[in-house]
């Protein structure tokens, strides 16, 4: 394999420059997007090229359109894909619904001023409407393995004409057991295409699967090798809670001045809900989105909090990997992360695009040892965090909250699509009763 690395800091050029349709690049322009990050960058003239990649960089480093923009302009206008017919000329696996979702936006609006249809297939929806919309033509499938693998066995999907193939965060696929799934749809792909691979760390079973998929590629890092797995622009506030004290603590943190757009992780589908009721009881705006919501549910939580109808999202990490918002000013972690990745993926949703974040993480008095390993493999310096209560002024001034930030900013509200925090959901069709929050640390 071929390397390239970027060395320091490089110019920004344009798509336009790089070689882009003019008509994506005006897609783009419309959404503000004119120059490219460093990815983007490195990959666009390998991938306009034809190709095979493996591209490696940090969550919120622009790695969508790093393979969604050569993708459309291929598919859009490249001599060697064929004509478009209604058949698929591409493909994009991702491990997770709202992942595709948000990929799938990203490409429909970069198709915006050309021909290219594009369509999301995944799990939860019903088979008809997907099998009807690849009858009526489509040029760029993006979806879930499972939905893929299953269109493609019952003929409704066709992978003969796919030129262009994209595994998008390969490392989560791996994590979530999808790679069987995806290698009997690499399997169907007999064909000479295009492959570009797309992962933030490339584990062992990662690395030989492109070995043996992949048609002499080139591995680009949008990163040194000695550079820091976590964004400089996002500062990072550990500290030490007692469980019953977290919720206080974050009610003063979503105080904070400037704090936008925030996402709480928590460990668990309950813990999630949870944690959304209390702040919704007090008075904060919330959504949610886990496991125990049907899907319909999720991506109106998602949508409420991609156009501002929502400003805090309580998630869990699977949940999570679909939320692409270059503008989230501040991350949560409820629960300490599970291992570095996990909080390297979760931190990584804000402090991107350029913009500045911060990262607070409530480390539970019987979760020490777990945040030591973290720091420990990330070399983040805080084997030992500062006790601290949501009364302490050192968390008022590391935060920066107004003095004056109180337990509740407002009425009790409703979890948005969900239940009112003062209704008791004993009695509502499909609820069950609130859980003990004793379990949760």
């Amino acid at each position: 394999m071929l390397g390239v690395s970027s060395t320091g800091p490089a110019p920004s050029p344009t798509f336009a420059k790089l070689g882009v349709a003019h008509e994506i690049c005006t897609a783009l322009a419309e959404r503000g997007i004119v120059n490219t990050f460093a990815i983007q960058e490195l990959t666009l003239p390998i991938a306009l090229d034809g190709s095979d990649i493996i591209g490696q960089a940090r969550t919120g480093m622009g790695k969508t359109l790093g393979f969604g923009v050569p993708l459309i302009d291929r598919v859009f206008d490249s001599a060697d894909v064929a004509e478009l017919d209604g058949t698929p000329r591409a493909l994009v696996i991702t491990p997770t619904r709202e992942l595709a979702v948000q990929v799938s936006a990203d490409l429909t609006q970069a198709a915006k001023h050309t021909p290219v249809r594009v369509t999301t297939v995944y799990g939860g929806r019903p088979y008809e409407e997907q099998i009807a919309t690849l009858s009526d033509g489509v040029d760029v499938v993006v979806g879930t393995p499972g939905r893929i693998l299953d269109l493609y066995q019952k003929h409704a999907l066709q992978l003969d004409q796919v030129a262009i193939l994209v595994l998008d965060e390969a490392d989560e696929m791996l994590d979530l057991g999808f790679l069987p799934a995806i290698e009997k749809i690499l399997q169907a792909l007999t064909h000479k295409h295009q492959t570009m691979l797309f992962s933030a760390t490339m584990p062992g079973p990662i690395i030989t699967m492109a070995r043996s998929f992949l048609h002499k590629p080139i591995h680009i890092r949008a990163e040194t090798e000695t550079e820091s797995q976590t964004h400089a622009t996002t500062k990072q506030v550990v500290l030490q809670a007692h469980r019953m004290d977290k919720v206080a603590i974050m009610v003063r943190a979503l105080q904070a001045h400037g704090r936008g757009r925030t996402i709480i992780f928590t460990r668990t589908k309950r813990s999630a809900a949870e944690t959304a009721q209390d702040l919704a009881q007090a008075g904060f705006t919330v959504g949610a989105v886990h496991g125990n919501l049907n899907q319909d549910a999720r991506e109106k939580s998602l949508t409420a909090f991609r156009n501002g109808t929502i400003d805090i999202l309580v998630a869990t990490d699977v949940a999570a990997r679909g939320i692409d918002i270059d503008d989230v000013t501040h991350v949560i972690n409820f629960q300490t992360p599970e291992d570095p990745m996990t909080y390297v993926h979760r931190i990584g949703r804000t402090g991107r695009a350029g913009n500045t974040g911060v990262a607070i993480t409530l480390v539970g008095y019987d979760e020490l040892h777990k945040w030591q390993s973290i720091n420990s493999e990330l070399g983040l310096a805080t084997p030992e965090p500062p006790r601290w209560f949501s009364t302490s002024p050192e968390l008022f001034t590391a935060l920066n909250i107004p003095p004056d930030a109180q337990d509740s900013v407002g009425p009790a509200k409703r979890v948005f699509g969900g239940f009112s925090s003062t209704e008791r959901l004993r009695g509502h069709k499909g609820a069950t009763t609130r859980p003990s929050r004793k379990a949760n640390s």
